[in-house]
């Protein structure tokens, strides 16, 4: 019980510690703006790819080794997702990728996760959850890119069943160093961008691969994983 507790106790002052520092933050950047009259939050600083970020939502995402068979545009909830079936080039595996790029410096992610499921229920008419998890994978840095350090990414990993289909679905936030399942991860990377007058754009991103009907979801992670990277880093060397 002490070592529970122990870790609890640690776990919440972490917790403590980020918003303190986010606090601060917050107030650091409000003196200029309460002295000018001109609020951070009401006047965010621009996101500078967002031409490229809503062409996501038109064309969909070039993947190298993946043909796209089809891309439409998608109400999902109360937003246009990219909707986009891919192939793998030399092999029968298939996935449908979901992109909801960032579409104004105002806009920002809520319950994409809950939009999705209410989606997959009224395409589907089920839409059960098991097996979930949490993942990581690595990006190896691009030529494109400035940085030689490996780009991590956490991410959701499911099981989602349907009277027609099972899928294994890998669901997280990219943005520019990595990625996130959580919005609140996005908002601290915002913040402390905004201090900086920048910005950290952000994409969801949600990919569905058919597989075995109500099998075990583990034995789609390495293919999950390989879509997830590729889609990372054609995120991070263009839009984001």
């Amino acid at each position: 019980m002490t070592s529970f507790s122990k870790f609890f106790k640690e776990n919440q002052l972490t917790q403590v510690a980020a918003l303190l520092l986010l606090l601060l933050l917050l107030a650091m950047a409000g003196v200029p703006g309460y002295l000018t009259g001109h609020w951070q939050w009401k006047q965010p600083p621009p996101v500078p790819t967002l031409h490229e970020l809503k062409q996501i939502r038109k064309t969909g995402l070039t993947l190298p080794g993946w043909q796209t068979i089809e891309q439409a545009e998608q109400q999902i909830g109360e937003h246009n997702w990219s909707l986009q079936v891919i192939k793998k080039e030399g092999s029968e595996s298939q996935a449908i990728l979901l992109l909801l790029p960032q579409n104004g410096p105002m806009d920002q992610p809520e319950v994409e996760w809950t939009d999705v499921n209410g989606w997959g229920r009224s395409r589907w008419g089920k839409w059960n959850i098991a097996q979930s998890r949490s993942a990581e994978f690595t990006v190896k840095p691009s030529a494109k890119l400035a940085s030689n350090v490996e780009t991590k990414v956490e991410a959701r990993f499911f099981r989602a069943s349907t009277p027609q289909q099972t899928f294994a679905v890998l669901q997280w936030y990219a943005m520019p160093d990595g990625g996130n399942p959580s919005p609140f991860h996005w908002f601290l990377a915002d913040q402390l961008a905004q201090w900086r007058k920048q910005r950290t754009p952000w994409v969801g991103v949600s990919i569905l691969i058919p597989m075995e009907p109500l099998g075990q979801v583990e034995t789609s992670w390495p293919l999950a994983q390989s879509i997830g990277e590729t889609v990372q880093a054609a995120l991070m060397a263009g839009a984001l």
